[in-house]
């Protein structure tokens, strides 16, 4: 039977990027921040800007890798109808695997694939008040991402693939112990939702080399609607209500990214990223299930806004078998204040990162990066009376901390 995740609010993210995308799919890109759309040589081209396969060498390229992530816990500070409060999310840890490979060429075209996961959400809360809305918010979206790439002519080649998106996940939501510390005044509600579905959408690239120095990247990847299907049991007053199928659609949304890379020596290589994604698609979340359900059934409303973000990095080739890597980026919310909840105290960010390719023998190598993302501190106002879920006060801390290690191999 097909089930999918039903998230009150499936926005509570991992927290790499700003909303719930994950933009750190190989070494190469987590030491550049993501500024890795024009100056690429490796087999996560096909990833990142199928068209750039064209340029590589002429002989398969692979490169296997798992990204750590550890989620400090997120420090909340405000009021509620309980009066003030003071509360932190739980710290999580989470192993991301990932493969690209690009093949030989034949004539004019060359082919890739990668297996990635390009999205994900996380957040535990087990305080009263943040409980009642994110005991647990998981997701995890997984990507099979098989590209094409054609040379036009020795300066520019164009590409694209198609998305194949699987996911799967787990929302659990319980006030009780709200309900208790009110005396019972604030009825409790739960849900216990599981699931997964698969959805296919498609990727576009360009890439150019305007001159011996200078290279110029652009990608498209398409929305790809949601649309979950699943199981849902409900809960009202420690009795259950409802027990039968749900559904909601929400956006893994489109983005556009342009890059352009400059050799400033014949070692040194700087690449500014500009990256736009349409989170404007997001605009509420509306649960249907197979009867009215007036407490559960409300449209949440996201109204979320299109955001961008500006990376920076610097690839050095240090020695014959030894490159260094830097990177920086802001990346923006797209979440407005009045939408913020404990699923995603989502805010603006700066990204700070670093890592190095080892060339261990003609065939093969070795990579390792680390990416520090510092949220900002964030004010909510909400009132606790009219909204005894919401936030009313500031969140603190967060961000992530990512490690990759990857071994690459031509052949």
């Amino acid at each position: 039977m097909k089930k999918i995740v039903l998230l009150s609010t499936i926005t509570a993210s991992m927290i790499f990027a700003a909303g719930y995308k994950i933009p750190e799919q190989s070494t190469a890109s987590m030491a550049k921040a993501a500024a890795h759309i024009a100056n690429i040589t490796g087999a996560d081209a096909s990833y990142y800007n199928p068209a750039a396969m064209s340029s590589l060498e002429d002989r398969s390229q692979l490169e296997v890798g798992a990204t750590f992530i550890h989620l400090p816990q997120v420090d909340y500070t405000g009021t509620s109808v309980l009066g003030a409060q003071s509360y932190s999310s739980k710290k999580e840890n989470f192993l991301l695997p990932y493969l690209h490979y690009v093949s030989p060429k034949f004539g004019n075209f060359t082919f890739g694939f990668s297996l990635t996961e390009p999205a994900g959400l996380s957040k535990r809360w087990d305080s009263a008040v943040a409980s009642s809305a994110a005991e647990e918010f998981s997701l995890r979206v997984i990507e099979l991402n098989p590209t094409i790439s054609y040379a036009i002519n020795d300066k520019l080649s164009i590409g694209g693939g198609i998305r194949i998106i699987y996911s799967d996940g787990v929302v659990k939501s319980n006030s009780a112990t709200f309900s208790a510390l009110t005396g019972g005044a604030i009825p409790s509600v739960a849900r216990d939702m599981t699931g997964d579905t698969i959805e296919y959408g498609y990727n576009l690239a360009l890439h150019y080399k305007a001159t011996e120095d200078l290279k110029i990247g652009l990608t498209y990847r398409s929305r790809v609607g949601l649309d979950l299907e699943g199981d849902a049991k409900l809960f009202y007053g420690g009795a259950m209500i409802y027990n039968s199928s749900a559904s909601v659609s929400l956006p893994l949304p489109a983005s556009l990214a342009l890059g352009i890379a400059y050799d400033i020596s014949d070692k040194t290589n700087i690449e500014f990223v500009i990256d736009k994604t349409y989170w404007g698609a997001y605009e509420n979340l509306d649960f249907n299930y197979t009867s009215t359900q007036p407490i559960f059934d409300a449209p949440i409303t996201k109204n979320w806004e299109n955001s961008n973000a500006y990376r920076i990095g610097v690839t050095h080739k240090y020695s014959e078998d030894l490159t260094l890597m830097g990177g920086f980026a802001i990346d923006k919310s797209p979440a407005p204040d009045y939408t913020v909840g404990y699923e995603l105290p989502d805010s603006d960010a700066m990204l700070f990162s670093f890592g190095f390719d080892y060339k261990i023998d003609e065939n093969m190598n070795f990579g390792f990066a680390y990416l520090y993302d510092k949220k900002e501190s964030r004010t909510i106002v909400n009132n606790p009376l009219t909204a005894p879920f919401s936030p009313n006060g500031e969140f603190t801390e967060g961000g992530a901390h990512l490690i990759n290690f990857s071994i690459g191999y031509k052949f």
